[in-house]
């Protein structure tokens, strides 16, 4: 938080922060969001946004100065920052936003009760998703935007498994791959709280920032959770190796490393998470080229990025796993993903980490083409 009185650009928005929620560091965040909003109006015509917890204001500014947006409703719960609200916002057209300062339950079952609901629903808050992932979506209409935060990386990482059940209804323990595990909670969380309703969730995209998961999710008529998309991620601790796993499969758990003549490997569960795709491809596409179009390189370039990840396994390898494990230098990532891919595997970077892999070769596979690269055989 910041408590400077300086004028600060981001985007085309210029802001003054003056002691209200800013954090410098989630811009990315935004750019995707502004990405995603400005894809939306072009293709349904209008945008109509509900910021919840809008701090400074900085993302009403971007959603009406950059994605187009006909209607920004602002609220933040701290009446203290009126003023500065009230000041930040003075230079968009006042037909094209409203500020209020309630809490934001209160200003999601209001908008159901009164059938106002949003193109863009966007809730940046402290902590994990509940309970406003599920009041959320009262305010958001069929076919619209949800865009959903979690900041509290010890319930997704295995590290406090109380609070990963109390938040999300799961049990999830610590592995090489806990960044994505995050998105995937989140993900699950918010495609089961929807199927309680007879609804559905489907990934526009998941975004890990170092700090924060965001994902933003479409709203859909029919439930998209399924036993397929939504079970469970095994790690065996013994070998490295990852698997799914249904629900029909849970008692009956093994790791490929494990023989008669070897004691079991020591293999953990996470679950129930989403197990399906991260991304809409065919999304994400449109918000690059928009990138491209805007002159924003990194965010296209990061784009692209997401667009390779998005369908493969529910998982990635760190290449400093694949050093340690394999007993050699840690493997170049470019190098080692062209080598599966001349293997038959499909093979791509994660933005999760940039010093992992995404593929759908299992993790032998994957450790013995790494051996043979560095051996000159690759």
């Amino acid at each position: 938080m910041s408590r400077s009185s300086r004028l600060i650009q981001e985007g085309q928005a210029s802001f003054r922060v003056d002691g209200a929620f800013y954090r410098a560091k989630s811009a990315i965040a935004r750019d995707l969001a502004i990405l995603a909003a400005a894809v939306y109006r072009q293709r349904r015509g209008q945008l109509r946004v509900l910021d919840a917890m809008t701090g400074c204001g900085v993302r009403p500014l971007r959603y009406v100065l950059e994605a187009g947006a006909d209607w920004v409703w602002a609220n933040e719960g701290n009446p203290d920052q009126a003023e500065l609200l009230a000041q930040n916002l003075a230079v968009l057209p006042p037909d094209t936003y409203r500020i209020t300062h309630q809490d934001a339950h209160q200003v999601f079952f209001s908008c159901y009760q009164d059938r106002d609901f949003y193109d863009l629903v966007d809730i940046d808050n402290f902590g994990g998703p509940a309970p406003f992932a599920s009041t959320g979506l009262w305010a958001t209409r069929l076919g619209g935007l949800l865009y959903l935060t979690n900041t509290d990386g010890r319930s997704t990482s295995g590290h406090d498994l109380g609070r990963s059940l109390q938040v999300y209804g799961a049990g999830v323990r610590s592995h090489p791959a806990v960044h994505e595990q995050g998105l995937r909670l989140l993900l699950g969380h918010g495609a089961q709280i929807a199927a309680a309703r007879r609804l559905g969730l489907e990934p526009v995209f998941s975004l890990f920032t170092g700090q924060v998961h965001r994902v933003m999710v479409r709203l859909v008529r029919k439930p998209t959770l399924t036993p397929k998309n939504y079970g469970f991620l095994a790690y065996c601790h013994s070998c490295g190796h990852f698997q799914t796993v249904g629900w029909g499969k849970l008692s009956r758990v093994t790791c490929p490393c494990q023989t008669q003549s070897q004691a079991a490997p020591t293999v953990v569960l996470s679950g129930p998470l989403w197990l399906g795709p991260l991304h809409d491809p065919e999304t994400l596409k449109a918000m690059a080229s928009l990138a491209d179009t805007w002159d924003w390189p990194s965010q296209a370039n990061l784009l692209r990025v997401m667009q390779q990840e998005a369908t493969l396994p529910p998982y990635y390898y760190p290449l400093g796993d694949i050093g340690r494990r394999g007993q050699m230098d840690i493997p170049n990532r470019d190098r080692l993903m062209a080598a599966l891919q001349a293997h038959g595997h499909q093979a791509a970077p994660t933005h999760c980490d940039r010093q992992a892999i995404k593929t759908d070769a299992p993790w032998a596979d994957c450790l013995a083409v790494a051996k043979a690269l560095g051996k000159g055989r690759g």
